[in-house]
């Protein structure tokens, strides 16, 4: 035998390479690792949403290739339950349970979606690109069904919707104030399943030439022009249709959550509040904010807490608009208590009118099916089973000669899209958010918060002014702009000392957890005034009409015949 008949025995006795053995481990490890990276860095805190665009991409790639339903379902649903984890990480600040509970229920939740990918992405090889595309579009649909389904389970639970990933890029949110936010996650999935629908086709079927284009990737990519087109025709040259709204005192009292509703704090927090917004009111606001259950009493029901409100109210000369309790019939056996925003004036003290919160949050305000679980405590710890309000009627507040119509949402409303389409219905100028976001940490929980508003505010047209106990605080306009963020930040004296102020400029980088007051000057969009979005008078349509096209995906991809076999398209030049 010569060399080279013993070169050529070698190399065909030679074991595989180790990723060719193992190819099976490492793809479901690289699927998984990119997976739960991808989706956390995806959303806020974090700074990169353009990785929305993808997060996604490498399941559905891998889905293609078929791997066991053991093994896929295993790594996409052990990633989302990870991701989760940790994008809800501040929960633990209330509960360790609620978050080892919460944050894998909802990962499974969505990851639900994945196995879906995993049924149909193997079945698209070997069709017409019609058929692919309206296979691709039902599988994006169904994402938004199953996002849609996170407004009930649980009570509801919202938190972060895939298009709360690009609250800092307004022009992909524009399609919002037609479809509701679930218009902008269809077109970033669309973009996902586009993405390995073109890996797939340049890797896997072995296309050449003008074949390796992926229609499913064009489509998706039509989609994106489509919202980029309606931001251009929303948002080109609206400073010229600008208008005053007010100008606004953001207080931040920043109360830790450790000594709130200790009465003997009680002194203690009057004197910060009075501080701060004495502090505030030094700068001639027409308006002040304060945020969520930000009196350790409450106004209705405690007159010592309302004289004093009062009292400060009229040094302040400014009307406030503020979160407390209310205690309907207090001291009898039908007593109520209800979460609730204020108006109290200079003039007329505390307005009779109030709003009361509509969605309640289980285990915080209420016990959820209390005959089964009234073992259980809320967590918060002041009275009984909070009551439901039920009027979105907005809180009529006066703004120098004018009285502007507030729509509230407190504490985490705004998560919400139907309550603050209801607010808006009922007549709202302006959403405000007032919210307690101390409970959960510095970290990034108040920005993942933040993130709704934007969507509220382009689904409404309308300003959404937020106040929290340590942030987020600042306005968003119309178009889902972030106009002013209290934060702060350090500035240098004329003497070169560096000292700590408040701003609300949103180019500043500073701190948005901290105790102060900041003014913004809020405008709002003349053509919007008494004026609805499509979206408002409508409400959630796009999510039948993804019903609609998830069924008809299904059925597309189940009766239309290949116009090639499988094999002959991964073989196909």
């Amino acid at each position: 035998m010569n060399n080279a008949d013993l070169l050529a025995q070698n190399i065909y006795d030679a074991p595989p390479p180790f990723w060719r053995r193992h190819a099976g481990v490492l793809s479901a490890l690289a699927v998984f690792f990119s997976t739960a990276l991808l989706t956390v860095l995806a959303f806020p805190p974090s700074s990169v949403p353009e990785l929305a665009y993808a997060f996604a991409a490498p399941a559905a790639l891998w889905a293609y290739r078929s791997p066991s339903w053991r093994l896929y379902a295993g790594v996409v649903l052990g990633a989302q339950a990870v991701a989760w984890s940790v994008l809800l990480s501040w929960l633990h600040h209330v509960t360790w349970l609620g978050l080892f509970l919460l944050g894998p229920f909802i990962g499974v939740w969505v990851g639900s979606w994945f196995l879906a990918a995993r049924w149909l992405m193997p079945r698209l090889v070997g069709h017409s690109a019609l058929t692919r595309i309206s296979a691709v579009f039902g599988l994006a649909a169904l994402w938004v069904v199953i996002e849609w389904t996170r407004t009930w389970v649980l009570s509801g639970f919202p938190w972060l919707p895939l298009a709360a990933s690009q609250w800092q890029r307004a022009s992909i949110l524009q399609i919002a104030a037609y479809t509701g936010a679930g218009g902008v996650s269809f077109v970033l999935i669309a973009m996902n399943l586009g993405f390995a629908a073109y890996a797939h086709r340049l890797f896997f079927e072995g296309a050449k030439g003008l074949r390796r284009r992926s229609q499913e990737f064009f489509a998706a990519m039509f989609l994106l022009i489509v919202c980029l087109s309606i931001h251009v025709q929303e948002t080109f040259n609206r400073g010229q249709f600008a208008v005053p709204l007010a100008r606004v005192a953001f207080v931040q009292p920043n109360i830790p959550q450790a000594v709130k509703w200790d009465p003997a704090q009680a002194p203690g927090i009057l004197e910060v509040l009075e501080r701060t917004t004495l502090t505030a009111a030094s700068r001639r606001p027409d308006v002040i904010l304060w945020p969520e259950a930000v009196t350790p009493l409450a106004l209705k029901g405690d007159p010592g807490v309302r004289n004093w409100t009062e009292s400060l109210v009229r040094r302040a000369r400014a009307p406030l608009v503020l979160g407390s309790i209310a205690i309907e019939q207090p001291d009898q056996p039908d007593e109520a208590w209800y979460n609730a925003a204020f108006t109290v004036t200079p003039d007329s003290g505390v307005v009779p009118a109030y709003y009361a919160k509509r969605r309640l949050v289980p285990f915080g305000e209420f016990v959820p099916l209390r005959p089964l679980l009234g073992w259980l405590d809320k967590f918060v710890p002041i009275g009984g089973d909070f009551q439901r309000g039920i009027d979105p009627a907005p809180l009529l507040v006066p703004v120098g000669d004018n009285t502007q119509a507030l729509g509230p949402l407190i504490c985490y409303e705004d998560i919400f899209p139907r309550l603050a389409r209801e607010s808006a219905a009922a007549g709202a100028d302006a959403l405000l958010v007032l919210t307690n976001n101390g409970w959960f940490g510095e970290g990034g929980a108040a920005y993942q918060h933040a993130a709704h508003s934007v969507l509220r505010a382009i689904e409404t047209r309308r300003p959404v002014l937020r106040c929290g106990n340590a942030g987020w605080s600042g306005w968003i306009d119309e178009f889902g702009a972030v106009r002013a963020v209290l934060q702060r930040v350090q500035r240098e004296a004329e003497t070169g000392a560096v000292r700590d102020v408040a701003s609300v400029n949103p180019e500043d980088e500073g701190t948005i957890y901290f105790r102060g007051s900041g003014i913004a000057e809020v405008t709002r969009d003349h053509r919007w005034a008494g004026r609805q979005s499509f979206y408002v008078q409508h409400g959630d349509w796009f999510v039948l009409v993804s019903a609609v096209l998830a069924v008809f995906g299904y059925y597309a991809i189940m009766f239309a015949r290949p116009t090639e076999r499988p094999e002959e398209a991964a073989e196909a030049s």
